[in-house]
């Protein structure tokens, strides 16, 4: 909890907040534990969420307004209607949302666990949005194939690499299968360790010039798969990308190094994506315009 607590503390939509951030929390808390049952709560103008207790791909969002800031808010920025999005590892929705029910812009979603995918499903449904997101209950790999997954850790389920009796068989497929002739403008890829095999399956799509962007965590958990997240950076490297931080309020991209802890941003052709966040309209956050 005192992790949670510095991090609420600590986010930038929640500084000078500090008294209204912890009631949040501890209201937020009370009212999981009384009542058990979810709560519909107003994530942006004009998208909400569907949260209740445990749910950790979720509570950040109500702690914080959006819970991967920079990373969600480059998203809003970027994204226009006529965009395609691929939220690869989507659980509850989370990015689908703001990318289709915030700025309307087409989705295909991808969550390989049935429980969480009918998360995600509830979650497209309060919002309106089935016409702009197409929900696949599937996973991502090099190749065709059925694999085995858990299905009892949230936010931190991923393919099974040992023996266990608790686990969920998964269809999988490339991405450039399911894409075909799609042209996304930015990808989400956050598979728990199976980043190396998501983008082996996905040599025609970075070769799209369309692809402007991806946001991808590198945490080192592919270690227990035996990937070096250095690979996968110099693939994305030879593919014309650049690991980059965003800095949302001023709006601005700079090159960095990878974020070896969380997600890290990949960006090419920096001049159009530069000019789009700028000129992407405000967003309505947590009362404040971001």
């Amino acid at each position: 909890m005192l992790g949670t607590l510095k991090f609420v503390l600590n986010h930038p939509l929640n500084k000078g907040k500090a008294v209204s951030s912890l009631f949040n929390v501890f209201k937020w808390q009370l009212f999981s534990r009384i009542y058990k049952l979810p709560m519909v709560y107003p994530f942006t103008q004009n998208s909400k969420l569907l949260v209740w207790s445990g749910l950790t791909g979720a509570t950040g969002n109500v702690y914080c307004g959006l819970h991967e800031f920079e990373d969600m808010a480059f998203l809003l920025h970027l994204l226009r209607a006529d965009d395609l999005f691929v939220d690869i590892g989507a659980n509850i929705g989370s990015y689908t949302i703001l990318s289709s029910a915030e700025i309307g812009a087409s989705t295909i979603s991808i969550e390989p666990i049935p429980e969480t995918y009918n998360h995600l499903l509830q979650n497209i449904a309060i919002n309106n949005i089935s016409p702009k997101v197409t929900a696949l209950n599937i996973g991502l790999g090099s190749e065709k194939n059925m694999l085995k997954f858990t299905n009892e850790f949230d936010t931190g389920n991923h393919v099974v690499n040992a023996e266990t009796s608790n686990y969920v068989s998964v269809n999988v497929d490339t991405l450039d299968n399911i894409l075909g002739e799609k042209r996304p403008v930015l990808l989400k890829i956050d598979v728990e360790g199976f980043e190396a095999e998501v983008i082996k399956g996905a040599v025609n799509t970075l070769q799209n010039a369309s692809l402007k962007a991806i946001i991808i965590e590198l945490n080192g958990s592919g270690n227990r798969y035996g990937y070096n997240d250095k690979d996968i950076h110099l693939k994305l490297l030879e593919s014309g990308f650049k690991a980059m931080a965003y800095f949302p309020f001023e709006r601005w991209l700079t090159e960095t190094l990878p974020n070896n802890e969380h997600n890290t941003l990949y960006v090419r052709d920096l001049d159009f994506v530069q000019q789009r966040v700028k000129n992407g309209r405000q967003i309505l956050i947590k009362k404040s315009y971001l």
